[in-house]
């Protein structure tokens, strides 16, 4: 049997916040009903979803990239480093790797990109699923410390909200630099 790890990552996209990356070895002897893009899905089922992969899969590993390693190495190269950290944190280590996308990064083991896998294969349905579940988890964590941004709702993606957030409280910590909309956003006081 060929062990096989889909990965999957959640925050290219976003103002703010890490990139984190999902991998997920299935066994084959065991289907979990619900599998899909974690964008298709609502919270609670993901949540759900979430807690069924991890007791069910064979392994499952995060990876992430912080927002400064997003600034020096531009969002694409951070998702592969996010990828390849999740992938070496298997305690299992894969014969092969699917991925969700375009590119396959640079893995310990062969691999091959497929757009849309996170719909179609279900190791990379699962690890949308708890890329998604995590990141959103850390998400909420921020807002209690950066509440006037609303990190919570948004998920540092770059909604109405959030712009008006950025342009009359300049960007956090927590912000990418290296994102148009941030650099153009007024510096944050000290004091805030």
């Amino acid at each position: 049997m060929r062990l096989i790890a889909g990965i999957d990552e959640v925050g290219m996209g976003p103002l703010a916040g890490p990139v984190v990356a999902a991998a997920v070895i299935l066994r084959r002897c065991r289907r979990i009903d619900g599998l899909a893009d974690s964008k298709q899905l609502t919270a609670r089922k993901r949540t759900t979803l979430a807690e069924q992969i991890k007791e069910g899969a064979l392994a499952w590993a995060l990876g992430r990239a912080e927002v400064a390693e997003i600034d020096t190495l531009n969002i694409l190269h951070a998702a592969w480093l996010a990828m390849r950290r999740a992938v070496a944190a298997l305690e299992i280590a894969p014969q092969f790797a699917i991925i969700d996308g375009l590119y396959v990064p640079d893995l310990p083991c062969p691999g091959r990109a497929m757009v849309r896998a996170d719909a179609h294969v279900p190791a990379v349905s699962a690890a949308s699923v708890l890329a998604k579940v995590a990141r959103d988890e850390e998400m909420r964590a921020w807002d209690e410390v950066y509440p006037e941004y609303g990190f919570a709702a948004h998920k540092g993606y770059g909604t109405a909200r959030h712009l008006a957030a950025l342009s009359r409280h300049g960007a956090c910590p927590l912000h990418r630099q290296s994102f148009a909309p941030v650099r153009a956003a007024p510096l944050r006081s000290k004091e805030a």
